[in-house]
């Protein structure tokens, strides 16, 4: 509880220095070169971002060591973790060289959270019976993490071809990439807003009394290695997750939409709140609970009586 505690406090405190930071000027760097993202961003939030990123990370690479079993699907939480409080870290650097194009590349490094959802979506239906892990989800079990794994790495690399064409000097090639790299946006949004869907459905078509409330709801610890019996906490943790998730996308399309010298995108404090602190948040829930722990345990209709809604 007092490890709970600590994070709600370094919530509040994160939330107040970025809402003191929420506007912020153009300027240029000590050399008097105009700054690649249109400004310098402060460190303060900057610290604080990482400082918080960085005590998840390290719980959810000790999580992964000493939470038996050690299944390599989970790996992508620490590793995204990680990846992001390097981009912090790099992002220190460009605040010192601001003018560097290289520096501005390295800040956005990719992150494995969306592909963790999906592979807990799928090991979450193989706790139960097969039988009612495949009359539950939308997509069969076993063709959730290729088909949503690939139609991000589509878009991904859509985004990327975007980014090159946009760099270019002829304005019509520089326009089309600005075209690219939105639609790919759009379309990671919608796919994820779809894998959110299959979710939801996922959990109504057991949201019965007679499937959830004979679920055997066995107190449990939060951060500890202790096995969790009720599969609703990770359901829950995972909705949560999408909702972060799909706050930062949505925020990313309209950062894009307003420009590159937009309002949204040379104020860094939007980032914070709608970019790097709901991720943070539902992120870091699985430093209360790791998800191993509620995988661990297998399901059976028999053992809670599960209806299937059509």
């Amino acid at each position: 509880m007092q490890s709970f505690l600590c994070y709600v406090l370094f919530s509040v405190f994160f939330i107040t220095a970025v809402l003191a930071n929420s506007s912020l000027e153009i300027r240029a760097d000590e050399n008097d070169q105009a700054p690649i993202a249109g400004f310098v961003p402060k460190k303060l939030p900057t610290y604080l971002a990482l400082g918080l990123y960085g005590i998840s990370a390290a719980i959810h690479w000790i999580y992964f060591f000493i939470v038996p079993p050690r299944p390599r699907y989970m790996l992508s939480l620490p590793i995204g973790m990680l990846a992001l409080t390097i981009g912090f870290i790099l992002r220190l650097q460009y605040i010192a060289k601001p003018s560097n194009v290289g520096s501005f590349i390295q800040m956005d490094l990719p992150c494995l959270f969306l592909a963790t959802d999906y592979m807990l979506l799928s090991r979450l239906a193989a706790t139960f019976d097969e039988k009612v892990a495949n009359e539950c989800l939308l997509i069969r079990r076993s063709r959730i993490v290729k088909i949503f794994v690939w139609s991000d790495v589509s878009t991904f690399l859509l985004q990327a071809s975007g980014g090159g064409l946009s760099s270019q000097t002829d304005r019509n090639i520089a326009n089309l990439g600005n075209k690219l790299t939105m639609v790919g946006l759009v379309l990671q949004a919608v796919s994820f807003l779809l894998f959110s869907v299959s979710l939801i459905i996922f959990g109504m078509r057991l949201r019965f009394p007679e499937a959830w409330s004979s679920v055997n709801a066995q107190p449990f610890k939060l951060i500890s290695r202790q096995q969790i019996d009720d599969w609703r906490i990770l359901y829950y943790l995972m909705c949560v997750t999408c909702i972060g998730i799909s706050i930062r996308s949505i925020f990313r399309i309209a950062e894009f939409a307003g420009g590159f010298d937009g309002y949204i995108a040379v104020h860094e404090g939007y980032f914070y709140i709608f970019d790097a602190l709901p991720l943070w948040i539902s992120m870091s829930l699985f430093c209360l609970v790791w998800p191993v722990r509620v995988l661990n345990t297998k399901h059976t209709s028999e053992d809670h009586e599960f209806i299937v809604r059509r």
